[in-house]
């Protein structure tokens, strides 16, 4: 399996637009801290959505996908790269149930 991006890949494409759109917008792209706060900010407005039962829910976990890409572009991040290595490593980790959650077995 190859790992790195495509230069023609969805998420490469993706994450080199939603970087782009930032700049264009004067948007933060220096800050690595407050991309942080924002990012978390996103999933709680996610979970408020889920919470309260609203319907833009969707449009909420896009957000976060946005800023979770931007913020790996501006990381120089190879996010599809990673999300493929992680999905592998956790296809071949073992799992113990303990009480009503599971531990991972290292």
């Amino acid at each position: 399996m190859n790992n790195s991006i495509r230069q023609g890949s969805d998420l490469a494409r993706f994450q080199r637009e939603i970087y782009d759109n930032k700049v264009k917008k004067g948007f933060n792209v220096t800050d690595i801290y407050l991309e942080f706060c924002y990012l978390h900010g996103e999933v709680t407005e996610a979970f408020e959505s889920y919470l309260k039962q609203k319907p833009n829910q969707g449009e909420e976990l896009a957000d976060i996908a946005i800023f979770l890409f931007g913020l790996a572009e501006i990381l120089h991040v190879d996010l599809e790269a990673e999300i493929l290595r992680k999905m592998e490593k956790n296809r071949n980790r073992t799992y113990e149930k303990v009480g009503d959650g599971f531990v991972k077995n290292e």
